[in-house]
């Protein structure tokens, strides 16, 4: 499966790419035909670094932000993003003037929540979401639910990669877009054409990875 890996670099940034391997891919939410490989952006230092430069010029300084919530793996360009937005003379009202950056977990029902001990670092906080991929936009509407079930303000929404533009009244920012990707389908479970032809899956995949069936 590796052996089809194709390497895509960002529009308006050529130190940041994707590895993308066609196929049958089954996400929780849906079916696609193409996996993004996103793990040496989300690890590498450099990559990183750069992912959190390209995200941070999507703000304007007026902007408010207290907390930055970190989602499928992306803890460590979200470092990188609080320093960038710290920087870039970015607000925050938390009384040391830094920024927070959390990620939630998940409980054994499925619900993304966040433990006691960092609540408060959601609760009145001015909150930017962070994302690896959107595919449906399922699973930003259940971490903005979380953070509005824990009393956080939504600063903004960035996400490496959507298919997805805007959810309700929030757009998504993102590094990749579907025209870095213009073959890029996503399917329902009930509607993939590759299942109706008999096709069999390559993987089960996340933005954390994927395990070959």
């Amino acid at each position: 499966m590796e052996r089809r890996a194709i390497k895509v670099n960002a529009q308006y940034n050529n130190l940041l790419y994707v590895q993308i391997i066609p196929g049958h891919f089954a996400t929780n939410h849906s079916h696609i035909n193409f996996y993004m490989d996103m793990t040496t952006l989300k690890t590498r230092q450099s990559m990183a670094m750069a992912a959190a430069r390209s995200i941070v010029h999507e703000y304007v300084n007026s902007t408010v932000i207290d907390t930055i919530v970190c989602m499928d793996g992306t803890e460590v360009i979200g470092a990188y993003l609080a320093e960038e937005l710290t920087a870039a003379g970015f607000m925050s009202m938390n009384a040391h003037k830094t920024i927070y950056v959390v990620s939630p977990e998940m409980n054994s029902v499925g619900q993304l929540v966040f433990s006691d001990n960092l609540q408060p670092m959601i609760r009145n906080k001015h909150v930017l979401l962070l994302l690896a991929t959107a595919t449906t936009g399922r699973t930003i509407e259940r971490a903005l639910e979380c953070i509005d079930y824990y009393g956080g303000s939504i600063a903004g929404v960035s996400s490496l990669f959507s298919a997805v533009e805007k959810i309700g009244d929030h757009e998504i920012h993102s590094i990749f877009k579907m025209s870095d990707f213009p073959e890029y389908k996503t399917y329902a479970h009930n509607e993939c054409p590759y299942c109706k032809a008999g096709q069999k899956l390559d993987a089960i995949v996340n933005s954390y990875g994927y395990m070959k069936l």
